[in-house]
């Protein structure tokens, strides 16, 4: 597997990918990125067979819908790059780091989406990695394809669709509706010439600019380009209610059903994620869980059982939902506190269900979700909780009583 070159005259951003690893305290940490968090069947015991052999044991979902291998060394990237290839995870060297496609999970599925999102994904990520420019891109540059649910949106990608109707989608520019219109037929075309007017538009400004909101007037002067090829609605489309987090039996149409299944702390054991992969085809969504899809009701019940005696709820009411967290110690050296294990044992001690909440060792908040989200933020001395410190006495207290305001 080659060495990408990276872009020139452009700052590179330090995002991670399958072949440029960071550099953590536990060891090198590499990114896969994963289109759409579609994963075929034998993909994911593959990843949790690197993890187990060559890290630290489990597989790291990110808020991409992509996967981490955490704690390797040096001498095991060359084959950790060869068996990611084998298994169709790394079909490029040059476009690695810039496939971040995030996609409604059960588009195609159910109601109420608009599009089949899963075909544009495919070949938005086909034609991506056949421009060399675009390798141009960040790796911190997201696509973001909404079938219509309005569960995507929130995610604030720098370029998008949402579909207003059954031919046409809107554009949508760092989370906002361009008001630009797209023929179904064209979008991703239209996609790829926003990702060309944005390359366009950093080199007239000489701006090193990672995302399109970094640009000056970024998304304005994305439109100007483009305005020329598409046509123009009068007024934004009507904003979504948007969705709930995919978890539970969900009906599907044909009779069949999906299975979201919450991975607490967005972290697999190698024995889970070989569960997860028996059942075939794992979308990975951007709440790190997992939504197993087109099963038969009576087996996915069988399904829900047997992952959550390992350790993956399928129940919406679960305390896990929507609990995430950054490394923490001792993974990373600038945390103030082992996140994870404090999180875990608040969890267990609530049992309390709610608005999502994020646990952040340091004040870079790495990871934390967009959107309403109660903030658990270590101090050194101790944690803040949405701004008001806590003792460890009171903590689970604090953290209940704020995942339960506004519900």
């Amino acid at each position: 597997m080659p060495t990408p070159r990276p872009a020139e005259d452009v700052r590179q951003d330090a995002c991670p990918g399958a072949l440029r690893p960071h550099q953590a305290a536990d060891g090198l940490l590499v990114r896969v990125r994963i289109p759409g968090g579609l994963l075929r069947s034998g993909q994911l015991r593959v990843l949790a067979g690197l993890a187990a052999e060559f890290g630290d044991g489990e597989l790291e979902l990110t808020s991409r819908a992509n996967v981490q291998l955490r704690a390797l060394d040096e001498r095991s990237l060359g084959t950790v790059a060869d068996r990611l290839t084998g298994a169709g995870l790394l079909p490029s060297a040059s476009h690695e780091r810039v496939r971040n496609i995030v996609a409604s999970p059960l588009s195609g599925r159910r109601a109420p989406g608009r599009w089949n999102v899963a075909p544009v994904v495919a070949e938005l990520d086909r034609r991506l990695r056949a421009e060399p420019e675009l390798a141009g891109l960040s790796g911190r540059f997201l696509f973001a394809l909404d079938d219509g649910t309005g569960d995507i949106l929130p995610l604030h990608g720098d370029l998008g669709l949402f579909p207003v109707d059954a031919d046409t989608a809107a554009l949508v520019l760092s989370g906002k509706d361009s008001r630009l219109r797209v023929p179904r037929t064209d979008a991703v075309t239209a996609l790829l010439a926003a990702a060309h007017a944005f390359l366009a538009e950093r080199a007239a400004q000489s701006s090193d600019a990672w995302r399109l909101a970094g640009l000056e007037d970024g998304p304005a002067r994305v439109r100007a380009r483009l305005e020329p090829d598409f046509p123009a609605a009068d007024a934004d489309f009507p904003a979504p209610a948007g969705a709930d987090r995919p978890i539970g039996l969900l009906d599907e149409t044909g009779g069949r059903v999906s299975l979201g299944v919450v991975v607490p702390l967005g972290r697999l054991t190698a024995a889970q994620a070989s569960l997860l992969d028996e059942t075939g085809e794992v979308t990975i969504t951007p709440w790190r869980s997992v939504v197993l899809g087109h099963l038969d009701p009576a087996a996915a019940a069988g399904h829900a059982r047997a992952l959550a005696e390992a350790g993956l709820p399928a129940d919406p009411a679960s305390a896990w939902v929507g609990v995430t967290a950054c490394a923490g110690r001792p993974r990373c050296a600038k945390s103030l506190a082992d996140v994870r294990a404090d999180a875990a044992r608040v969890v267990r001690a609530s049992g309390v269900a709610g608005r999502p909440v994020h646990w952040a060792g340091c004040a870079r908040r790495c990871g934390k979700p967009a959107g309403d989200v109660v903030e658990v933020l270590a101090t050194g001395e101790g944690y803040e909780v949405n701004g008001r410190t806590s003792d460890s006495a009171e903590l689970s207290a604090l953290v209940a009583q704020a995942r339960g305001a506004g519900r």
